[in-house]
């Protein structure tokens, strides 16, 4: 393991958007201190780091804060360009690429796991097949752009990689609350083909949250909700 500079990563282990920051600090092999964050009740040390957005992950390098995932994930990739593999290419319109297909998994994925996981159930068949479309274009994506090779990034995980990625476990946690199959080998084989890829990657398997605790969480999460908005007992 490199030596990261006293490299500190402020998380909460259920995000996805943490484990993007790790999983790219594992691939550099740089070493960091993780700081486990309470979200429902926020530490000094995030509030001071992260004042305009309050949320986590934050990285500080250097007693210098960086914040949001995918700027987290460049940074790292910039920073430790010597260190293990590059996470963006050096050609420019691979970048740009990258950063498209990164954008819009936030864009088309993350809503719908969101509204899966906590939102209405009026609203969950729609969302389903919001997430459904989302990943058959990541399928064709992936198989144009991969070129038979194990990653988007070909023989090594990439930006894109790593956004979708950090995503699996929820995925997983969305098919044993809703019993619906998301990563069906049927209609995306080549994306289930690199989900097992990725997660057997050493920079990966110790980072994913399994899916059965994620689930525990949310519903934890959710009852802790309808208490708060319950209307006060008579």
């Amino acid at each position: 393991m490199a030596k990261g500079d006293g490299v500190k990563l402020i998380g909460f282990w259920t995000s996805p958007y943490v484990a993007r920051a790790m999983i790219a600090l594992n691939l550099k092999g740089i070493e960091y201190e993780f700081v486990p964050e309470d979200l429902l009740n926020k530490s000094e040390l995030l509030l001071r780091y992260n004042p305009v957005y309050k949320k986590v992950p934050v990285l500080i390098h250097g007693d210098k804060p960086v914040c949001e995932s995918l700027i987290i994930v460049q940074y790292i990739d910039q920073v430790w360009a010597s260190s293990g593999p590059s996470i963006l290419s050096a050609d420019p319109h691979e970048r740009a690429f990258a950063r498209f297909w990164a954008a819009y998994v936030d864009d088309k994925v993350i809503p719908q796991i969101r509204a899966l996981i906590f939102g209405a159930d009026e609203k969950k068949a729609e969302a389903t097949e919001l997430l459904f479309a989302a990943l058959l274009q990541l399928e064709e994506t992936f198989v144009k752009c991969s070129e038979g090779k194990r990653f988007f990034g070909g023989d090594t995980i990439n930006l894109v990689d790593i956004t979708l990625g950090s995503c699996l476990s929820l995925l997983k946690a969305i098919e044993i609350i809703t019993g619906i199959n998301i990563l069906d080998k049927t209609k995306i084989p080549r994306l289930v083909e690199w989900t097992e890829g990725f997660c057997s990657d050493d920079a990966v398997k110790e980072v994913l949250p399994e899916a059965k605790k994620l689930v525990e969480y949310s519903e934890a999460l959710l009852a802790l909700r309808r208490a708060a908005s319950a209307p006060p007992s008579k």
